[in-house]
């Protein structure tokens, strides 16, 4: 770790952040949808046009479940706030995500971000971060969504006290029932329910960045080659996106409003213009998904969907 402090982990956990607060229009909707590939090869899909476009007017565009991960801004900038966490910056990875959806989001608003750490792990060479943030609608109060990101700092871990037990700390919040992530090697012998190809444009990372995501690492090529990459690359949250796209346009008929629970592993880096194929399985119920994303061949990314049940089963 060079001259960076040891992990204090009874400050980190002590640390109480300070709220903060999100606003946006339906033209910041429509800018996401956008910016994670909506609508997709064909620009006037039925079910994609609809997150960035609607005759009736943009106050009735539709709200990608995704959008929610934008709303707790410069996460990075929050994490170097807390006290006792000491790591290098550009040895940070976002590792996993998980977001839970209690209330259909507004196409405008103004949103309150309550955050706290949900998990503190030593993992010998590395230590891993666990950011919890609840989100409010400030116009009616209602808690809309849950975001979890977790973050593997590389180089941070060996702040145990015991070197026979490594300091491990975990009190995860879910508000819904049943949300029990499938596991992929359930399928690895059975085809999947669906695929989608999609392509990501070359410029993706400038255009997803107009969301609020103003890492270096995905727009400038000199930031790109210190951290070993040949040009920038694509942000892991906007290949969850592209993922979660597919699952609504492949098994939720174009409606996000099916969508209550995504988890996400990012197991490789993307670069724009790269095609995304996301295959996906369903299981008995109709309401549990798993889906693999694969970057020209690799796999980039993989997780699962909880979905309400499909209107047929709920008759």
């Amino acid at each position: 770790m060079g001259d960076v402090p040891r992990i204090n982990p009874d400050l980190v956990l002590k640390f109480q952040f300070p709220e903060n607060f999100y606003e946006y229009t339906e033209r910041d909707v429509a800018l996401y949808a956008l910016g994670v590939g909506a609508p997709g090869p064909n620009p006037v899909d039925p079910l994609e046009l609809p997150f960035a476009y609607h005759p009736k007017g943009q106050e009735f565009i539709r709200v990608l479940p995704t959008f929610a991960v934008v709303w707790p801004a410069n996460l990075t900038e929050t994490l170097k706030s807390v006290d006792g966490l000491h790591y290098d910056p550009k040895l940070l990875l976002h590792g996993e995500q998980y977001l839970e959806i209690y209330k259909p989001f507004p196409t405008r608003g103004r949103i309150r971000n309550s955050s706290r750490i949900a998990g503190l792990h030593d993992k010998g060479k590395a230590a891993i971060v666990e950011l919890e943030v609840l989100s409010y609608d400030v116009g009616t109060g209602n808690l809309l969504c849950l975001n979890r990101f977790t973050i593997f700092l590389r180089g941070a871990g060996g702040f145990s006290s015991s070197s026979s037990k490594l300091f491990s700390y975990s009190k995860r919040t879910s508000n819904l029932e049943n949300v029990v992530p499938l596991k992929m090697k359930a399928f690895t012998d059975s085809p999947p329910t669906a695929v989608f190809e999609d392509e990501s444009h070359t410029s993706q990372a400038l255009l997803y960045r107009l969301s609020g995501d103003y890492n270096p690492i995905h727009s400038d090529p000199a930031i790109a080659g210190q951290a070993g990459f040949e040009r920038p690359i694509l942000m892991g949250l906007c290949t969850l996106a592209y993922a979660v796209r597919a699952v609504i346009r492949c098994l939720c008929f174009g409606d996000p409003g099916r969508v209550q629970s995504v988890q996400g592993r990012f197991l490789s880096h993307v670069f724009p213009g790269e095609k995304l194929v996301t295959e996906m399985w369903v299981d008995a119920s109709g309401s549990k998904v798993a889906y693999t994303c694969k970057a020209n061949g690799r796999s980039v990314l993989s997780g699962s969907v909880t979905l309400t049940p499909p209107p047929s089963s709920r008759l």
